[in-house]
């Protein structure tokens, strides 16, 4: 595909800033209405536009300074898993509020004894009627505090393998017997919970696909999550990006240790390889392609990525770097900052209200490579569905890995 955006005069742009000036201030329904949350999206949700339409439109709408709806769970995950395989009254009450940001969603995936190995879960939904009873708990449910709805699998059929007796649920989070409990992360952030469900009352309507089909699109949601966690912010999608980063140092007179500029060019390279993958897989995306392993490779690149940043971040911060309210630029916190690329960085609120950004992103960063699937799952499926390598190698008898490879193993 063609790596360069349209020139500034395309029919495109002009017609976003003709919308962009007429609604200098839109509210999320308004953006929503307009097509502009999901462009890729048919009517009456979005524009049907090409990826080179969406492109230029996400480009547009940064430059006006308009922000879509927070809702990344929700909008990310959610929508398209419900569009797939949601029936048209799921559509109809759901859609319209997710894209709007009127109604905040969480994930309700993770379990505590599961671990990586998402399709052991253990938490149960057993039909009762019209309703399904749920039991069992979830844990790093981000956001889930503030979450009207989640996204919920859990096991319906215990005698089938662990891959097929799991469903698809959406959960209001105000249910009678959901209870939580916060887990607050060494940035002194709320942003996790632990949820429990004793003896939940799911209507059978709220079931997504057919029972047992849960674990197909709990693949979808999650591939979806890896396209979404590797955007350009180094905080898993959020926060701020290299580009951002170069910038404050080019404004604050560029840097004199030599060390430091290479590791600032390495930066920029790592960044521009990061953006023309991700605008391969956004066009293959917005063709209708599921995201599959390259959303793994994406992801892979992107989190290491976003732990050079804030490394970056803090290792031209200096000693001052290691108190709270030091960043880059002056070690002054974003919000005693002023222009454009700390305005983007005050409005960033998908991870939680903790200021400075640089100083929360320097101690969340080791997290970057763990959540959404970790370093060592993401290598696992490039390795089986990108190069073909065996799921066990056979490592008996003390055998090396290569020797197990061998034909006469």
């Amino acid at each position: 595909m063609d790596f360069d955006l349209p020139p500034d005069d395309h029919p495109q742009r002009l017609a976003v800033r003709e919308w962009a000036a007429a609604n200098p201030n839109p509210s999320g329904r308004e953006i929503a209405e307009a097509g502009y949350v999901v462009p890729h999206w048919p009517a009456p949700w979005g524009l049907d536009a090409d990826p080179l339409a969406q492109l230029v439109i996400d480009d547009e709408l940064d430059k006006a300074g308009i922000r879509r709806p927070s809702n990344q769970i929700g909008i990310g995950w959610a929508a398209p898993t419900i569009f797939l395989a949601g029936t048209p009254e799921q559509h109809e009450r759901y859609l319209p509020k997710i894209f709007s940001g009127e109604e905040f969603w969480c994930q309700l995936f993770s379990e505590p004894d599961a671990g990586s190995d998402l399709a052991s879960l253990s938490t149960r939904a057993v039909r009762d009627g019209d309703e399904y009873i749920v039991n069992g708990s979830k844990i790093w449910s981000s956001g889930a505090h503030h979450a009207s709805l989640g996204i919920l699998i859990a096991r319906t059929d215990p005698d089938q393998p662990k891959h097929k007796g799991i469903s698809y649920f959406i959960c209001p989070m105000d249910l009678p017997g959901i209870s939580m409990s916060p887990i607050v992360d060494m940035t002194t952030a709320h942003s996790f919970n632990q949820v429990f469900f004793d003896d939940v009352r799911i209507p059978a309507s709220l079931l997504v696909g057919a029972e047992g089909d849960g674990w197909r699109l709990a693949k979808v949601t999650l591939s979806n999550e890896r396209v979404s966690l590797s955007s350009a912010g180094s905080l898993w999608g959020a926060g701020p990006s290299a580009e951002q980063l170069l910038e404050l140092i080019r404004r604050d007179g560029g840097l004199q240790d030599p060390s430091l500029r290479d590791e600032a060019a390495r930066l920029y390279i790592e960044a521009e390889l990061l953006r023309l993958n991700r605008m391969r897989s956004l066009s293959a995306t917005l063709q209708g392609k599921t995201p599959g392993p390259e959303a793994s490779i994406q992801k892979i690149m992107a989190d290491e990525h976003g732990q050079h940043v804030m490394s970056l971040a803090k290792a031209i911060a200096g000693a001052e770097g290691m108190l709270a309210g030091s960043g880059p630029a002056g070690m002054l916190p974003i919000s005693a900052q002023s222009g454009p690329v700390e305005n983007k960085l005050k409005g960033d609120d998908i991870f939680a209200d903790v200021d400075p950004v640089w100083h929360f992103g320097y101690l969340f960063h080791p997290a970057l490579t763990l959540g959404g699937g970790t370093f060592a799952v993401q290598r696992n499926i490039v390795g089986e569905h990108v190069l073909g390598l065996p799921r066990e190698p056979n490592l008996e008898k003390g055998l090396t890995w290569s020797e197990a490879r061998s034909p006469r193993s």
